[in-house]
């Protein structure tokens, strides 16, 4: 008896009164809530919740319509240009020359210098821009030109400090550039 005794004192003055003790206190009410709620619940129905998986993949296309992936056999066609109008790798020489500027000019002197090579909503974008944000100073390499439609090229241009990348498009056969990405290098 004396020794139930001391244990109860033990508990009552030392264990509960620190914060492990208060902790599992916690820990013995919340478990004893959870167990309880589950006895008084009943048994679980096995069609509810995440134990009522479809035993066959769920589709939201008509498998019958045919194949709306990648497609990888062709390859994509040359770029169309207008006839008399430059072609994307003149456009994207002249977007560059261009884009990388001279020394003294202003932000307004730069954007109108690209403003005849763009389309209208890079105008937008570039509103903006200063020439001083251009990282590099000027090209290394050839652009190489990627085509991908006959109306949407990717022009990727090798820089000192990295790669210049360019999208062209020709809705009319006179091709303008009409995205700016950098990759630092």
């Amino acid at each position: 008896m004396i020794a139930v005794r001391r244990a109860l004192e033990f508990l009552f003055t030392r264990v509960l009164r620190s914060r492990i003790g208060i902790a599992l206190a916690l820990a013995v009410v919340v478990f004893g809530i959870i167990g309880a709620a589950r006895l008084l619940s009943g048994p679980i129905d096995p069609s509810l919740g995440l134990s009522n998986r479809p035993t066959e993949p769920i589709t939201t296309v008509d498998p019958h319509a045919g194949d709306d992936g990648l497609i990888a056999g062709e390859e994509p066609r040359d770029p169309v240009t207008r006839p008399g109008a430059v072609k994307p790798e003149q456009t994207a020489d002249r977007f560059v020359t261009a884009w990388l500027g001279k020394p003294g000019m202003t932000a307004t002197e730069w954007r109108e210098g690209m403003r005849p090579l763009s389309t209208p909503a890079l105008v937008t974008k570039m509103a903006e821009a200063a020439p001083e944000t251009v990282p590099a100073r000027e090209a290394t390499d050839d652009a190489t030109l990627r085509p991908r439609t006959e109306t949407f090229v990717e022009v990727l241009v090798p820089m000192d400090t990295g790669r210049l990348r360019l999208e062209l498009v020709a809705p009319d056969g006179e091709w303008l550039v009409d995205a700016v990405d950098w990759e630092q290098g």
